[in-house]
Order: C-alpha cells, then sequence, then structure tokens
C-alpha cells in the first residue's frame, strides 16, 4: 500500500530526471534528444497529478516536488537549450537572457502555489510553465529553419505571458494532458521521428514512452465515457 501511495511521486522523480538529463545532452550539442526529453517530462508532468487521485496519494510532499521538477525540467532545461540553439551568438548576454527563463517560470510556479483558485477547473492563469517549456522545445527542433527574431519574440512574449493575468482555458476535466501538452506531445513527437536523418538515434526510452503514454490516454478516456 505504501508502495502504491508511492508511485506519482516516483512519475515526478521521472519528470525531474528528463529535465536534468535534457541539460546534460543539451551541453553535449545533442538538442533534438534534450528537446524530445522535455516532452517526455511533459508527459509524466500529465500524469502523475491524475495517478494522484485515482490512487488516493495525493500529499503536499507530491505537490511540492511536482514544483520544483516544473522549474527544472519546463525552465531551467529548455533556457539551456534555447541558449545552445539560438542565443549562444551573443555571449554572455545571450545566457543571461536565457536565464530569463526560469526566473518567470518559477515567479508563475511560486503566484499558482499561493493561489487561493489554483483549483479551478475552468482556467490557468498565465500560461503554464509546462506549456511554455514544452513550446521552447519543439521550435529547436526546427532550430535550423526558424530566424532568430522570431524565436526571440516567441522567447520573450512566452516570459511575459507566464507571468500575466491572462486567464488561459484549462482542460482538467478532459482525459488528456494539461493544457498545452496536446499539442507539444503529438506534433513534438511526430515531427521529430519524421524528421530527416534523427529517426534511430535517440534512446529507445522515446519508443517506449510514447506508446506507454498513448495508452494512458486511452485508458483515462474509456474510464471517463464509463462514469458517464
Amino acid at each position: 500500500m505504501r508502495f502504491k501511495k508511492s508511485i506519482p511521486n516516483l512519475i515526478t522523480l521521472g519528470n525531474l530526471y528528463c529535465g536534468f538529463l535534457s541539460i546534460g545532452f543539451a551541453a553535449n550539442g545533442h538538442f533534438k534528444n534534450a528537446a524530445i526529453l522535455i516532452i517526455i517530462g511533459m508527459m509524466l508532468d500529465s500524469m502523475d497529478g491524475r495517478l494522484a487521485r485515482i490512487l488516493n496519494a495525493d500529499s503536499t510532499l507530491g505537490k511540492e516536488l511536482d514544483s520544483l521538477a516544473d522549474i527544472v525540467t519546463f525552465g531551467v532545461a529548455p533556457s539551456f537549450l534555447i541558449y545552445y540553439t539560438y542565443f549562444y551568438q551573443f555571449g554572455l548576454l545571450g545566457m543571461a537572457i536565457a536565464g530569463l527563463f526560469p526566473l518567470f517560470g518559477a515567479f508563475r510556479l511560486a503566484r499558482f502555489n499561493i493561489s487561493s483558485n489554483k483549483t479551478s477547473i475552468n482556467y490557468f492563469v498565465g500560461v503554464p510553465i509546462t506549456a511554455a517549456g514544452g513550446i521552447l522545445a519543439v521550435l529547436t527542433l526546427f532550430n535550423y529553419h526558424i530566424p532568430n527574431i522570431v524565436i526571440a519574440v516567441i522567447f520573450t512574449a512566452l516570459c511575459f505571458l507566464m507571468v500575466s493575468k491572462l486567464r488561459i482555458p484549462s482542460l482538467k476535466e478532459v482525459p488528456l494532458p494539461k493544457y498545452g501538452t496536446i499539442v507539444t506531445i503529438f506534433f513534438g513527437c511526430l515531427l521529430f521521428v519524421i524528421y530527416k536523418g534523427t529517426y534511430g538515434k535517440f534512446p529507445y526510452l522515446l519508443y517506449f514512452a510514447v506508446p506507454t503514454y498513448i495508452f494512458y490516454l486511452c485508458y483515462q478516456l474509456l474510464k471517463k465515457i464509463k462514469n458517464r
């Protein structure tokens, strides 16, 4: 029973580890691998909370762990990736600019954690860091095809949108991942797999994670239909 209640936390730790591995891959020049690890982290992030509710294993520890994992996988890791693929040409200035992303993301997470309306099923206040980090990861899959000015504009917009008071529609009641993950998972993974010259070079973790995640989504959907 104790192990059963630990499953959501293990999923969250897997998310955190994906963030760490992404930073390592980015530092060694394997940018597409680093981006896919962030996307896999998004899969895990969308599963841990739902599993905690299914297993009746919600805990304060799990919630704090989730925030710590998010800031690494969707804050620090994307900022490293965006630096190594785009902002490196500006030297220390580029590194300083890339470092702003986790700062905005951390502020957004902290505000969410103390917000009295964070349990709303209708909307998020500001773009979730998961979605923002995932968008940057997908963009870096095509770092040779997107102009630097476009990336700079999107990067800046995401930073401010995370800390904005803009209400973003929530999909919490839908048996699918958090807002922004749907686009990132299906388009990001599909485009990566068919991207010329990259198929087969990524560790087999990708080919295990995607089918497992799709099975999980199907299970959630069938469960939702059955309950109705």
